[in-house]
């Protein structure tokens, strides 16, 4: 190998085999300590830290925080009563010789390394670069790239080709909105930066490939939250002549390795629990329950078709039930109030169990003895239980709200075991679901999904079609999204017709997957599990932003590099483009 002319060895490699040899590293001025007359100064690398020391006081003059240098000196033995355990030179020290500053530091830093994951992160994004000098920071980056590798080498075992897809595209109706880019070259088009290869990957599957897989980078120009940004990766699979079950059993494999590999926590056994959608909105609240939380809702919509309580009265009724909390002071229910009404809910009934199974709250006094025992019976209730009441007259929002108040409770009673991972898959979702907003019928999710039944589908109410749609669920958030895929044209221009797309239209905005169907496609299904949802979750972090090198604020801001930014005249003249 090459001599290094800058070092011989890396700072975290310092140890006492070398003890009297002079050696050479490089890296990072960390800190500066001066114990009167002797100088300590720790420099550190990627691989670790490692002490410097000088008995001239003058040598590092100069010499500012986080400047990086290349030093020389011969390795020696710490006093004992100076070990460093949490180091891994920590037994010894290189008595410095000679240096050379590479690249100084200016004196005033924007924030202390070692701390910058406690500041402000407007301010960490901006200095991104020195945010990534603290080890907790940097060892996410590693750790995606340790992730990247073991999911490339999964695929590679289960006998998936890698093929790599366009970035710029064509604009298409694929549900969230589009990141456009001007051409040069044709007046007045533009390309698309794709939300995801989803139709590259379907005519991968008509072009012969039996498994495809890639690394994806997906574009959607969305409002920014915890676990989504504007651009984000999955692993993009897909499989020809395969069904939902064939899809299940790689996503279960390559989510279960992954996570027994890089956790200690328990991960759910194979096969992971299936529930369907409707199901899961209403045990839950939500299509991506956190299992975690032993607290189900239940329907009393029927148990209440007769009631005298005016906020029941022609609404959807859900009851939560807990065990053993009657006896909390009246703050504490207050509290749940406040947060119900912070979610936009007018209210939030209860009711506690009494030892003689009488209740007592403000709402006992507008129930009848028949719904007392309606309510024991179908909640379990006994002597200690409290039964939280949600309503809505929409349905939908009556599930939402009661999801809610279900992973509040969980969490305020501590119920969540954060030891776990708790995957589970979502099937049977609706086809289509009505847009109150828009007073008309969309896709419920992926709009290239197989209806169940195929051509019998069709004959059934638009609410009760189902697709062969599916999200692998952990812990509460969605890990990944997938399908069988409509390969029938005739089908798939039906389901566009439903939603309010003629025949042209489908044509125009999927002009190749509508051409490509007509020359013989295998049936295909597959699915693309969130790289940065993962590690997300790997690692406990809070946010996406967390896990990814250079991501934009939540705000979709880059103020590192400045973006977005204005452009001159002349590159708008250039794209044929006039800014209102």
């Amino acid at each position: 190998m090459k001599a290094n002319k800058y070092r011989n060895i890396h700072c975290g490699d310092v140890n006492e085999s070398y003890i009297g040899k002079t050696l050479k590293v490089a890296g990072w001025v960390e800190n500066i300590r001066d114990h009167g007359g002797v100088i300590f100064v720790d420099v550190r690398d990627e691989t670790g830290t490692v002490q410097v020391v000088s008995n001239n006081d003058s040598i590092f003059d100069g010499l500012t925080r986080e400047s990086t240098i290349s030093l020389e000196g011969i390795v020696r033995m710490r006093d004992e009563e100076n070990f460093n355990s949490k180091l891994s030179t920590g037994t010894v020290e290189i008595l410095i010789e000679k240096y050379d500053i590479l690249g100084k530091a200016k004196n005033e830093l924007p924030f202390e390394i070692i701390t910058s994951t406690n500041v402000n992160e407007e301010t960490r994004l901006k200095y991104r670069y020195l945010d990534m000098r603290n080890k907790k920071v940097h060892d996410n980056i590693k750790f995606r790239s340790e992730v990247l590798k073991f999911l490339r080498n999964k695929m590679d075992t289960l006998n998936f080709t890698e093929v790599q897809t366009p970035i710029l595209s064509a604009s298409s109706p694929e549900g969230a909105r589009d990141f456009l880019v001007p051409s040069r070259k044709f007046h007045g088009k533009f390309y698309a930066l794709p939300q995801a290869p989803q139709i590259f990957k379907e005519l991968l599957m008509v072009g012969g490939f039996d498994r495809y897989y890639q690394i994806a980078p997906c574009f959607r120009d969305e409002d920014g939250r915890a676990d989504r940004t504007l651009e984000f990766y999955q692993l993009d699979f897909e499989m020809a002549f395969a069904e939902e079950e064939d899809v299940y059993e790689i996503g279960e494999e390559i989510f279960y390795d992954l996570f027994t590999k890089f956790s200690n926590r328990e991960v759910s056994e194979r096969p992971f629990k299936r529930i369907a959608y409707k199901e899961a909105m209403l045990k839950y609240g939500t299509d991506k329950p956190d299992l975690r939380n032993p607290l189900e809702i239940i329907d009393l919509t029927e148990e209440f078709k007769e009631t005298t309580f005016k906020p029941f009265q022609k609404s959807t009724i859900r009851g939560i039930a807990v065990d053993n909390i009657a006896d909390r002071p009246n703050s504490w229910f207050n509290e749940i109030v406040d947060y119900a009404s912070s979610i936009g809910m007018p209210g939030i009934g209860y009711i506690s169990v009494l030892e003689d199974n009488t209740f007592k709250g403000p709402i006992d006094k507008f129930l009848s003895d028949e719904e007392r025992k309606y309510l024991i019976e179908k909640a379990g209730l006994k002597e200690g239980s409290v039964l939280f009441f949600i309503a809505n007259k929409k349905e939908k929002q009556a599930a939402i709200y009661a999801g809610q108040i279900r992973t509040h409770l969980g969490q305020k009673l501590d119920l969540i075991d954060q030891n776990k991972y708790e995957f589970c898959i979502i099937n049977d979702m609706p086809m289509f679901e009505y847009n109150e907003e828009e007073g008309k019928y969309d896709f419920g999710h992926n709009p290239f999904s197989m209806p169940q039944g195929g051509k019998e589908a069709y004959n059934k109410d638009i609410d009760d079609i189902l697709a062969y749609q599916f999200d692998f669920v952990c812990n509460g958030f969605e890990m990944s999204s997938g399908a069988v895929r409509n390969h029938n044209i005739d089908l798939l221009m039906k389901g566009f017709n439903l939603v309010g797309y003629s025949k042209e239209t489908v044509k125009e905005k999927f002009k190749s997957l509508y051409t490509a169907f007509q020359y013989g496609v295998p049936p295909h299904a597959g699915m693309a599990p969130g790289i940065d949802r993962m590690i997300m979750l790997l690692k406990d972090e809070p946010n996406l932003r967390e896990v990814q090198a250079f991501p934009p604020n939540v705000n979709g801001e880059d103020k590192m590099m400045g973006s977005p930014s204005e452009i001159t005249e002349q590159q708008l003249r250039e794209v044929h483009i006039k800014i209102r």
